[in-house]
């Protein structure tokens, strides 16, 4: 390239239609996932509180999204449970009731927008007691019982035509049993996300208030989620999921991780998902009502980021927003 001013950066810059022409990359509304909150509550919505714009949706407001998700050109949806707490065990029995919350709303979602996708979290979490991802005994969590449970979770979500399971939990080995219970189940089309490189950390805490685990959470998750100053044990959580039949990996939080998405892309060129989590959506929300930030140029920014970075796909509570605002 050329020294200044044989080279001007600004040329490519100066008109719309040339910043458009030039443009490395493109987020679409086909870029999105959305993540909803679904509830047995009665009443048809209930607001989050530490999410501002995000409600738990009962079926009849989940059909309607559905729609509307179809509408927008939305791929798919991924929904988590908030349940009646009185529904909760130590063990997270309510996860593997084929007549539950998640059966009832895979089906809805198929009967509102047969074209949506649909993908489920597997994970005891929002039917536990204790709000841990697994079965909890003498305060650590026990890996091969809890991925047991897993199994018999993910093959109702399959039973009831969940598109995508996508275990959230991270215990070790559940993506080859998972697989293995799916082929021969006969759900040879039943698709793994594995959250693969989920790491703990301090920003899921509004979504913890959105499926009522956060207030009963016993300690914390870090013997099981990964430690946030890691970068190669990332890669090796991924290289062991694709071994086990994943069929695509997940990311989670998202933007303080872009370089976790960008290392893994790269490295086994499959298709990566990152997680837009709930505190990101919080802060960008926070600070918009406050007039600190144009708060759907920073959600479009932020979105685009992990484009940049090399995901496939980004699951986000924004994601009929950016879809509007992108449809323009």
């Amino acid at each position: 390239m050329g020294a200044f001013p044989a080279t001007r950066m600004r040329r490519l810059r100066q008109a719309d239609w040339s910043r458009r022409l030039v443009q490395e990359n493109v987020l679409t509304p086909n870029d999105l996932v959305w993540a909803v909150v679904v509830s047995d509550s009665a009443d048809p919505t209930e607001p989050v509180a530490a999410m501002p714009g995000v409600e738990r949706l009962g079926l009849k407001a989940l059909a309607d999204a559905a729609k509307r998700a179809e509408a927008l050109g939305i791929p798919a949806m991924a929904i988590f449970p908030h349940i009646d707490p009185a529904r909760k065990d130590d063990a997270g029995t309510e996860a593997l009731n084929a007549d539950g919350l998640i059966p009832q709303a895979i089906k809805t979602i198929k009967d509102a927008a047969p074209n949506v996708g649909v993908i489920c979290d597997v994970a005891l979490d929002p039917f536990t007691t204790h709000g841990h991802d697994g079965v909890l005994k003498d305060n650590v969590i026990l890996n091969d019982e809890t991925v047991t449970r897993l199994i018999r979770q993910a093959l109702v979500q399959a039973e009831a035509g969940c598109d995508v399971v996508a275990p959230s939990d991270m215990m070790d080995g559940r993506i080859g049993a998972i697989r293995d219970a799916l082929e021969n189940a006969s759900f040879t089309d039943t698709m793994i996300l594995s959250y693969a490189a989920k790491y703990a950390s301090g920003f899921y805490g509004p979504y913890r208030e959105a499926i009522g685990s956060g207030a009963v959470l016993q300690g914390d998750k870090k013997t099981y989620q990964m430690d946030p100053a890691n970068t190669e044990e990332a890669l090796r959580e991924v290289a062991l999921d694709i071994d086990e039949g994943a069929d695509m990996v997940m990311v989670k939080p998202g933007v303080p991780y872009l370089d976790i998405v960008r290392r893994i892309s790269e490295t086994f060129g499959v298709p990566t998902l990152a997680f837009q989590v709930s505190g990101e959506y919080a802060m960008i929300e926070a600070a918009a009502a406050n007039g600190w930030i144009d708060g759907d140029r920073v959600m479009l920014e932020s979105l685009m980021a992990f484009k940049r970075a090399g995901a496939a796909g980004i699951i986000t509570y924004f994601a009929p927003r950016a879809a509007e605002a992108l449809n323009g």
